[in-house]
């Protein structure tokens, strides 16, 4: 095929058809050992397929935004395989969402309650040079490892403040030891008269026991356990708070200790808790009824 320079080749029109449609299958489907497309590996392939015309890869990403399509980018997704069941559940726990502040007014305190796992204590071998002019902060690769901690926490919906503690395990009897020592001293705190616990099923809320050790407890308040449905942490607002956390004082990881790391979370709640906000939450049950309607 001859074209001036400067001026865009005129392509049959199944070569640009071939592009779309391969675009549209993953690599694997088509034995291709790639996980995604990029616009050159697709122009190699419709060059194997179409000599006479190669394409570049300039043409495919044309060809592609004109489709938009973008083969080469990738998101999570969660399947809900039974959307009665999510939907029951998860009702409840949006509407607690939505109606947190009121409720908080009315003496019911709505708490989102997790476990951020195995937090990892790494000195770096050379402390972290700080930015200058023209060059990021600099990180050592090279660490050694202090040990590790396991961030027990709450989310208060109504005004986005966080309660948590650092053990050294993440066993039913570490859950215990942060209900009846941080999480209780703070509704009593606060004087309310009924927790609602929003948790996921977790092995360390061991769900078949905890309704009826919280029971037996005899606590001066109400505990009311909303359960999250399974595979749903992005339900779950206190999952916000722990990216924060990650983001802005664990990523670079530079700990001499676990006592530090453990001494760096509290101080981190705290300045946290001094600005504290709750989360502009619109996602509503009403909006996920109608997203999973047509499973019902």
């Amino acid at each position: 095929m001859h074209h001036g320079r400067g001026h865009p080749g005129v392509f049959p029109p199944e070569v640009r058809a071939q592009v779309t449609a391969a675009a549209c299958q993953l690599p694997r489907q088509q034995d291709v050992p790639l996980a995604r497309w990029s616009r050159a590996e697709l122009a190699q392939r419709i060059a194997a397929a179409y000599s006479h015309c190669p394409v570049s890869p300039s043409t495919v990403g044309r060809w592609l935004r004109a489709e938009r399509l973008r083969p080469w980018r990738y998101r999570m997704w969660q399947h809900i395989h039974n959307p009665a069941t999510f939907l029951a559940r998860a009702r409840p726990v949006l509407n607690a969402y939505a109606h947190a502040r009121t409720m908080l007014t009315q003496g019911t305190w709505v708490v989102c309650v997790d476990e951020k796992t195995s937090i990892q204590a790494r000195e770096a071998v050379m402390a972290p040079d700080p930015p200058i002019a023209g060059a990021p902060m600099r990180q050592s690769p090279r660490y050694y490892r202090r040990g590790a901690r396991q961030l027990m926490a709450g989310w208060s919906v109504a005004d986005g403040q966080v309660i948590g503690c650092c053990t050294e395990r993440k066993r039913f009897v570490d859950f215990q030891h942060f209900l009846t020592t941080v999480l209780l001293p703070q509704a009593l705190r606060r004087q309310v008269q009924t927790v609602v616990l929003i948790l996921d099923n977790g092995p360390t809320h061991v769900p078949k026991l905890l309704t009826a050790w919280i029971q037996a407890q005899n606590w001066p308040v109400t505990v009311q356990l909303l359960w999250l449905p399974p595979n749903a942490s992005w339900l779950d607002q206190i999952e916000i708070w722990f990216s924060v956390l990650q983001r802005k004082l664990l990523t670079p990881n530079h700990f001499a200790s676990a006592e530090a790391l453990e001494q760096a979370i509290a101080a981190f709640i705290a300045a946290h808790n001094a600005q504290a906000r709750p989360i502009t939450w619109t996602y509503t049950s009403d909006k996920l009824e109608k997203k999973i309607r047509s499973h019902l």
